[in-house]
């Protein structure tokens, strides 16, 4: 089940909602043990259906690690307190083991039988959505409880909530335990209903929805006619409006995603941290990943990066961290070499910012750079033309990353790239390839487009400061969304093109 479906919209979350806050007289702690009971069953049926059988892995999932974090809780008294490494080591391996032979196994045996001319069988293992999130979620669980033994949750049901909780299930972001730990147990009045939160969080809702069906799904339209093409056949134009397309079609499926799971919790009195932070809007690549994803970021440089010795150990081993953090973000998005290479990609990038690429000096006065010498540089200290210079940079820099991203494989790649770098030349059946890449109105998608770029940046927040003092700012918003809601709906309802990017992840 997915969010922009009348399904969801219609069925599953009315009903959920009434059975939340259905008013019943609950003491505190009561209250909150029939809510959770209420939105662990919604999220298994949330689930469920989409698939039936791979609920029960989840769960299972869960329960091991619930038994992992048991162990290490345990008290001195306790015959585990003596091996806690080993059991976090043991869990680590478990969950790795788990994503491996669903994600994994077919990418592994097929890159053998590649580079060594065998024929081992691929195994045909179908990829259970949403894993690469709740695994990564009950990882979270297990290293928290590991280095702060008081985190320790007893109870199954709210393991159970933390990892399945439908708004973050299949598509994130990805909640780190430490941060929802109270909130399982205490939030708000007793989970009582908060008009004001609930609203806020409907708002926040409809905003995502309108980001996913309106924009992302007819940036999505165009770039999968371009990338669907021979593009060998096709000039510099169609191949830059596919990988301009979809680098807007990622960016407002995963963010408004984000913004629906965001808005979702808040209706259930949940507060999830920020996902997306207009990252297009970033003067270099460091920036970019400060903003991009921030919830999967975060988790690798928590549980993967500082482990690893972070920037402690010298220079070299610095780089070569961030190198490992990217493969594995690559990797992690998908089993196939173009992932890898898209990671890794930006982890080049990083390396050469903080080496040979002199990004941080553009536009810098070099009084503002000896003020600054040894701290950070703030980005109002770069003058426009230096902020518009490195905004490109990053501009294109993510293109092309993206290009590998959306590839099937490297080689259809390396096509796209060298017909956006070199093919001016008129080619082939361009005017035709224009004909079917811009079925829908040309003006609507130039619209889009410019929406598109504008709500990239933070011009939406600076107005939303300016006029959030006038009294009359919040019934124009609560109108606005119920536009956008209205608007969504009767567009799932006329098509059938939905597609969601990360679920496949």
């Amino acid at each position: 089940m997915v969010f922009s479906s009348i399904i969801f919209l219609a069925v599953f979350l009315p009903i959920t909602f009434i059975l939340y806050y259905i008013p019943i007289p609950f003491k505190e702690k009561a209250g909150i043990t029939y809510r959770n009971i209420i939105l662990v069953i919604a999220s298994l049926i949330f689930y469920a259906f989409g698939e039936p059988i791979y609920v029960f892995l989840m769960i299972g999932s869960v329960f091991l690690n619930y038994l992992f974090g048991m162990m290490l809780g345990a008290g001195s008294e306790s015959g585990f307190s003596k091996h806690r490494k080993l059991i976090v080591a043991l869990s680590v391996i478990v969950n790795v083991a788990i994503l491996g032979v669903f994600k994994y196994a077919g990418f592994f045996v097929s890159s053998i039988d590649r580079f060594f001319g065998l024929s081992i069988p691929v195994p045909k293992i179908a990829l259970p959505i949403g894993i690469s999130f709740f695994t990564f979620q009950a990882m979270s669980y297990v290293i928290d409880v590991y280095r702060d033994s008081s985190m320790r949750q007893k109870s199954y049901w709210k393991v159970l909530l933390y990892i399945s909780f439908f708004p973050q299930l299949i598509a994130g972001p990805i909640v780190r335990y430490h941060d929802i730990d109270e909130q399982l147990t205490q939030r708000g009045r007793a989970g009582r209903a908060d008009a004001e939160k609930i609203s806020a969080g409907l708002m926040r809702f409809s905003k995502g929805l309108a980001k996913k069906v309106i924009i992302a799904n007819n940036m999505g339209f165009v770039a999968d006619k371009v990338y669907a093409l021979d593009i060998s056949q096709y000039g510099a134009g169609v191949a830059w409006m596919g990988a301009i397309c979809y680098v807007f079609q990622i960016y407002f499926d995963f963010s408004g995603y984000s913004d629906m799971a965001i808005g979702l919790a808040k209706v259930f009195g949940f507060d999830f941290l920020e996902n997306f932070d207009h990252p297009y809007s970033s003067l270099s690549i460091k920036e970019f990943w400060r903003r991009w994803h921030i919830s999967l970021s975060t988790w690798f440089k928590e549980y993967v990066y500082i482990p690893l010795g972070g920037n402690r150990k010298g220079k070299a081993r610095t780089e070569i961290n961030k190198f490992i953090v990217f493969f594995l973000t690559g990797f992690w998005h998908g089993a196939n070499w173009t992932f890898i290479i898209w990671g890794l990609f930006h982890g080049l990038f990083l390396t050469l910012e903080d080496t040979v690429l002199p990004i941080a000096k553009i536009g810098v006065s070099k009084k503002n750079r000896e003020v600054a010498a040894g701290a950070k540089i703030n980005n109002k200290d770069v003058t426009w033309w230096g902020k518009v210079i490195r905004n490109v940079y990053v501009w294109l820099v993510v293109i092309v990353g993206f290009v590998f991203f959306r590839a099937d494989s490297l080689t259809y790649a390396g096509q796209m790239l060298k017909q956006m770098f070199t093919g001016f030349a008129p080619a082939v059946g361009a005017r035709v390839a224009l004909g079917v890449v811009l079925e829908q109105a040309t003006v609507y998608a130039l619209l889009v487009i410019i929406a598109a770029f504008i709500s990239s940046y933070p011009i939406s927040s600076f107005v939303s400061k300016k006029l959030s003092k006038k009294k009359v700012w919040e019934p124009m918003l609560m109108l606005g969304s119920m536009v956008l809601l209205l608007m969504c709906i009767l567009s799932l309802a006329s098509s059938a093109y939905n597609p969601f990017i990360y679920f496949r992840f």
